[in-house]
């Protein structure tokens, strides 16, 4: 059987995604949309929203994003779909943690994590539980963010999930940061960054060495966390990441404080 115009078009849409092409990838799930309204398909029409969500959400448009989740969830009620709901239930979380409110993002977690234990979708609880674990963690509670951390992380090893053991690790690297444990989040960084370079995942590679060069700037050793940033900027450029300007600035401005006294091992 051959893919309908939308499965195409989201395919193409998927593949602009992962590559970081975002407006290429929004003009393709626009597209799709079109065909979903005309053809009445309303599980197409479901996971076309639902791409739409999430390309406006990671381009900071969460009302639009809002917009289509709701739809979303509204179509997979009509269809009984329980698993799809947990997720977009965790979506709806994730636009609320993005905004700062901490306490409807859990509600959303929460209830989302109800039904993927019901449906049985641990990847969907992998991932909840690291959403959990940050909800945690910028609210002050770090021993209840690692308890999240390390319940993704077992799963994500379960799952033989290689880009989310790389984050659980990360975000435990966070937590630690956080509560200015610095040697412990650096360890952990080591292990994320080993498990994304052995699976050739230069996002989450990158990612480990952000976290690292921030470590490294709070001890004192700005050599260390000029050279990780700068290779983090050249990410950031290839592929054209929202960060890039943010990362260039600071990254100068490590520069000028290397070159006024060289401190790299002030501690």
């Amino acid at each position: 059987m051959l893919d309908t115009q939308s499965e195409q078009l989201n395919r193409q849409g998927n593949e602009y995604f992962s590559r970081g092409h975002y407006t290429e990838a929004y003009v393709c799930y626009a597209k799709a949309l079109e065909h979903d309204r005309l053809s009445g398909d309303r599980r197409a029409l479901a996971a076309t929203l639902g791409n739409l969500g999430n390309i406006c959400a990671v381009s900071g448009r969460r009302e639009q994003a809002q917009s289509y989740y709701q739809e979303v969830l509204e179509l997979q009620k009509i269809l009984g779909d329980e698993r799809g709901i947990g997720t977009t239930l965790a979506n709806l979380g994730n636009l609320r943690a993005d905004a700062g409110e901490w306490d409807r993002a859990r509600a959303y977690y929460l209830e989302a994590q109800d039904l993927m234990e019901r449906s049985g979708d641990v990847l969907g609880l992998a991932v909840l539980f690291s959403d959990l674990g940050l909800v945690d963690r910028e609210t002050g509670r770090y021993e209840g963010a690692m308890r999240y951390y390390e319940q993704s992380l077992a799963l994500m090893r379960r799952l033989d999930n290689q880009g989310g053991m790389a984050d659980a690790w990360r975000m435990m690297a966070r937590t630690y940061g956080a509560q200015k444990k610095y040697d412990e989040a650096l360890a952990c960084c080591r292990t994320s960054q080993a498990i994304a370079e052995r699976a050739r995942d230069e996002l989450r590679a990158g990612g480990a060495r952000y976290v690292m060069s921030l470590c490294h700037e709070e001890l004192g050793q700005l050599r260390e966390a000029a050279e990780l940033l700068e290779q983090v900027v050249q990410m950031d450029r290839k592929y054209r990441l929202p960060k890039l300007q943010e990362n260039t600035r600071r990254l100068e401005a490590l520069r000028a404080r290397l070159a006024a006294g060289d401190p790299s091992r002030s501690r």
